[in-house]
């Protein structure tokens, strides 16, 4: 069930348009929304939507792919195996910022006088533009047009274009800055503590310290290079920053650079209808090995690229980039309801995906994208039951590049086992770099089934794919140390059933259980699948066989034990309810009361303690539900209704991960309403933040979920055994619905109606 309503936001404030996201007003209101809504990113980059001016900035940030601090995990109670070191992404130096000053007087919207205003996300251009006219307190018409990107090109870069145009003569001045936000912590105390100093668990951290420790700054005629290296995780980044100035009007232009800040004050005696141009080429590199110094050098080499092909050059390469993105991924739904609306969402969610994943190489993809610091920037496992789906039917090659980075995750993830008197792999819940950095295990380390999730991925992009050279490199090796992880874990109970206790499924509101069922069916589907590919390269591929065998030290009689656990394998289920409990005593616990919640009690997880949760049949996200979408064989669609039937009024929505899935099982189980109003949640969550929390970053997950709604659910596109199988399933006010998938080696278009 769904506790929120939709509100859309009004159309004064962002019109209807199928490719763009216009803000005809700025208002201190929806101001930090905005800051997420026309952030931007290239999976490398992030810097959100923070006006040009700098000021006022809610929650202004840039923010690098991998970036991080370290900083040590205190309990009140000490228990072996805890998770030691906690990892935040960090907020990077901010280039985005430039002032204008006209007679002096500086352009400050919330009090200026605008007589025009427009800001545009551009999804297909992949720019934020705004034009606006302002009068001055003198009488002056200034009209300002400016351009920011984040290259998809130029992996390192970001540039922008801030352009001014007066009627009447004026001194103008433009002010460029390059600033390390962080150091304004550094008299805050000693104490890391959430963003804000907000008990959510879900935002991100903020240090009480210096943590970009200033190594390097020069200006070299004009081009600011800063270098930098984290206090604690040792990391290093340098940021350069080169301008070029356009204009018929005599100009000066005068450098300022210190540890944390470096300014550049272009002055003009403007002369009327004579433009201004300031363009501003920004330029990251971080390493863990490489000195700032050679960083520097790196910067100083990618800012002559960029420099001397223009800012022209990087628009018509960020176009290409989007047309390549947009002629696989976009889907284009006719809906009778508010179709340019819905289109609107629809894209602005794949527009999310391309920023969070075109440029991500080495690297996974975080909770929020790199749109903030929220969850501390850590990966989870929605890369890969969310984002990589969609990726393996429209970017395979970055799909494969997420899997990879997985696999150079196993050696931390056998330590990880190890430490908890385990064999084979334990992959980190949530991590940047590889190590377990959640301090609550309940609903953090206990949720193994994110070893069952990875090898499902896995599959799923080989099913896709067809890339059986991917499990000849690296993917077997993952299926091998997930599965023996699994028959470790469990055990063979008097009923000689193979159980799997203490674990914590997706529903975060129900944690520490015995045969969660969906633990129980990912881990069988694991284990079977790894056995499955073990064998095919004994005997399709020995040569490869016998290495991963000398490697790892892999035996008949291991392989043996995984098929035997598998088929072994527990799974509740309620003879009388004709349903699967969520784990062997759920059915035993008190049901929640949703309808007599009040609504400002929603999040659960922010107003009840954990105990009173956990004590109740109440879930934070789909559950079983996930398991029937992920492997609906093992369900009968007698057995998948009664299921949606009985949790779908438990569910609280209180995860943005959960209403997608509930959208795909509600499709293919006909009940085209039920899956209409969940896909419009998912679509919606972040444009019309019905989380509240929208300021705090996207919910990419749910950008995919959103993609996996249409695709999978409406669409009924499954992948098995190298087939592709199509069951549409289209509410009644989607008209047509088109959508492009690769498949294999085959490019397709798909068009229902």
């Amino acid at each position: 069930m769904l506790k929120r309503e939709i509100v859309l936001p009004p159309e004064h404030l962002y019109p209807p348009d199928e490719w763009r996201i216009v803000e005809v007003r700025w208002t201190p209101r929806y101001s930090e929304r905005a800051e997420t809504v026309f952030a931007l990113a290239n999976g490398y980059v992030g810097v959100r939507g923070t006006i040009d001016e700098g000021h006022p900035a809610l929650g202004p940030g840039t923010y690098v792919s991998g970036f991080h601090e370290t900083w040590p995990i205190t309990y009140a109670e000490e228990a072996h195996g805890l998770a030691r070191v906690g990892q935040s992404l960090v907020r990077v130096p901010d280039a985005t910022a430039i002032e204008l000053f006209v007679d002096d007087e500086p352009l400050f919207l919330p009090t200026a006088r605008m007589r025009e205003y427009r800001r545009v996300l551009d999804m297909r251009e992949g720019t934020l533009r705004r034009d606006l006219r302002w009068s001055t307190a003198s009488g002056k018409h200034v009209t300002v047009r400016s351009c920011r990107l984040v290259s998809f090109e130029h992996r390192h870069v970001l540039a922008l274009s801030y352009e001014v145009v007066v009627d009447e003569p004026a001194p103008v001045a433009l002010v460029s800055h390059v600033v390390n936000l962080l150091a304004d912590d550094e008299d805050d105390g000693d104490d890391e503590r959430p963003a804000s100093g907000s008990p959510d668990p879900r935002l991100g951290r903020r240090f009480g310290r210096r943590v970009l420790e200033p190594r390097t700054a020069s200006d070299d005629d004009g081009r600011i290079v800063l270098g930098y290296e984290t206090a604690s995780s040792r990391m290093k980044l340098a940021v350069g920053v080169e301008h070029a100035v356009e204009t018929a009007t005599p100009f000066h232009l005068d450098t300022t650079v210190g540890p944390d800040v470096g300014d550049v004050v272009l002055t003009v005696a403007a002369q009327p209808g004579v433009p201004i141009r300031l363009v501003k080429y920004v330029t990251y590199q971080t390493s863990r090995r490489a000195p700032p110094d050679d960083l520097a050098r790196r910067c100083h080499r990618t800012l002559d690229r960029v420099v001397a092909g223009g800012f022209g050059a990087l628009l018509d390469a960020q176009r290409r980039n989007l047309d390549r993105f947009w002629s696989r991924a976009d889907i284009v739904a006719v809906d009778r309801r508010q179709p340019v609306r819905f289109q609107q969402a629809v894209r602005w969610n794949l527009f999310q995906l391309a920023q969070a994943s075109w440029r991500t190489e080495g690297a996974s993809i975080p909770a929020k994208g790199l749109t903030s610091g929220a969850y501390d920037g850590h990966y989870f496992w929605d890369t890969e039951l969310y984002v990589l789906p969609f990726l393996a039917y429209t970017q395979p090659r970055i799909a494969r590049n997420l899997l990879r980075f997985r696999h150079n995750m196993l050696p931390k993830a056998r330590e990880r086992a190890a430490a908890l008197e385990l064999r084979g792999a334990l992959f980190p819940w949530r991590t940047i770099n590889g190590e377990e950095s959640s301090a609550y295990y309940e609903a953090g380390t206990a949720q193994f089934h994110l070893n069952a999730g990875i090898a499902y991925a896995i599959g799923h992009y080989v099913a896709v794919r067809g890339d059986t050279g991917f499990l000849e490199e690296v993917g077997a090796e993952v299926l091998v140390e997930t599965a023996r992880m699994w028959e470790d874990l469990g055990f063979y109970g008097h009923d000689g059933a193979f159980h799997i206790h203490g674990v914590t499924g997706p529903d975060e509101y129900t944690t520490v259980v015995n045969d969660n069922a969906f633990t129980n069916l990912m881990a069988a589907h694991n284990l079977r699948y790894a056995a499955e590919v073990v064998r095919w390269l004994e005997s399709e591929r020995p040569e490869t066989y016998g290495a991963l065998a000398f490697e790892l030290d892999l035996h008949h009689a291991e392989i043996d034990a995984w098929e035997r656990a598998a088929a072994a394998m527990y799974v509740p289920y309620d003879e009388e309810r004709g349903i699967t409990p969520q784990d062997a005593s759920f059915l035993d616990r008190e049901v929640w009361d949703l309808e007599g919640t009040p609504p400002d009690k929603f999040p659960l997880l922010l107003h009840f303690h954990p105990l009173v949760i956990y004590r109740h049949q109440v879930l934070k996200q789909a559950d079983v539900v996930m398991a029937m979408f992920l492997l609906g064989d093992e369900f009968t669609a007698e057995q998948k209704r009664r299921n949606f039937d009985y949790y779908d009024p438990l569910t609280t929505g209180d995860s943005s991960l959960s209403a997608s899935i509930q959208s795909i099982v509600a499709s293919q189980l006909g009940d085209t309403r039920r899956a209409a109003r969940y896909l419009d949640h998912a679509l919606l969550i972040d444009l019309a933040d019905l989380a509240g929390t929208v300021a705090d970053g996207v919910h990419i997950a749910s950008a995919a979920g959103a993609w996996m709604a249409l695709v999978f659910g409406l669409g009924g596109v499954t992948a098995t055994d190298g087939d592709l199988a199509i069951d549409p399933h289209l509410p009644s006010h989607i008209v047509e619905l088109a959508f492009p998938l690769r498949f294999r080696d085959r490019q397709l278009r798909l068009t229902l109606t």
